[in-house]
């Protein structure tokens, strides 16, 4: 039943992709049209697994840019910027690029492509809420996980443009409780857990947050990451939950028991093959 879930979630983002494609193969003549439209794909694509990264399984979307892929993603990059440059006044172009920059796991390029792209569509109208989002969240990638005051500014954009953004109320409710501001940040996880899959990494990560915050009006986040290696000591089994315990050491600076805990989850998960690729792909993507 899983597999057969998942076959159809690839048939309709396929779909989603082919839907924007095809009108700008029809409507454009000139050279470029091929390159945004494969980039146009990219991004409906991109969209989805930026979502999945928030609400399923992101080793899944890190295990899609190795070997082939991500020299061909590379190559789709710079084909890509050399058409936006040439129209640098269409924002559309500029947000691809920034996505495209984002999945192949360059977040300084991105945060500099999205900027562009704000830029571009307020000399158009109102910028929608996702640039924004998008911005802040590239921004936070490239700070290691830390919500900077420039993210920040971002996500409240987002905010004021769409009350229900995901990624916004996620990390500005970070941003609260590193502040000690717990009122706020349950206010933003609350609601973003009413509206999230019950079953996915982004529900359980919540759970586990809100409920260090119940505990202590001014949560310790070492405290946080210790009570989580406790469960995980207690219940090795849970590859996701070894994930983010990883990904927390490290934005800490903790590389030392970062890499422990790499080591630890190694080990509990030698029987599962999937599951040791996703930690190879969690060890890349951090620099380990």
């Amino acid at each position: 039943m899983i597999v057969l879930t998942y076959v159809i979630l690839a048939l309709v983002a396929i779909a989603a992709a082919c839907f924007v494609v095809w009108p700008i193969v029809q409507r454009r003549r000139d050279h470029g049209r091929f390159v945004l439209a494969a980039a146009a794909g990219l991004f409906v694509l991109g969209v989805g697994g930026a979502l999945y990264v928030q609400l399923g399984h992101p080793q899944l979307v890190t295990r899609t840019l190795q070997g082939d892929n991500a020299r061909d993603l590379n190559a789709l990059i710079g084909r890509l910027a050399t058409v936006v440059r040439g129209r640098p006044a269409d924002p559309r172009g500029w947000a691809l690029l920034g996505r495209a920059y984002l999945t192949a796991g360059d977040p300084a390029d991105a945060a500099k492509a999205f900027a562009r792209a704000i830029g571009a569509a307020q000399a158009l109208g109102q910028p929608p809420a996702f640039l924004f989002s998008a911005y802040g969240e590239a921004l936070t990638q490239d700070a290691a996980g830390a919500v900077t005051s420039e993210a920040q500014a971002a996500f409240v954009r987002a905010l004021a443009n769409d009350p229900k953004d995901n990624a916004a109320r996620y990390y500005l409710g970070l941003s609260a409780a590193a502040r000690g501001d717990a009122d706020k940040a349950m206010v933003l996880w609350r609601g973003l857990l009413a509206d999230v899959p019950p079953a996915s990494a982004l529900h359980r990560d919540l759970i586990d947050r809100i409920a260090a915050l119940s505990a202590d009006s001014a949560p310790d986040i070492s405290a946080m990451v210790a009570g989580l290696a406790a469960r995980l000591k207690a219940h090795p089994d849970d590859s996701a939950g070894w994930q983010r315990l990883i990904r927390a050491y490290a934005v800490l600076g903790k590389r030392h028991e970062a890499r422990a805990a790499l080591a630890a989850a190694r080990q509990a998960m030698a029987t599962q093959g999937a599951a040791m690729a996703e930690l190879s792909a969690e060890q890349k993507a951090l620099g380990l």
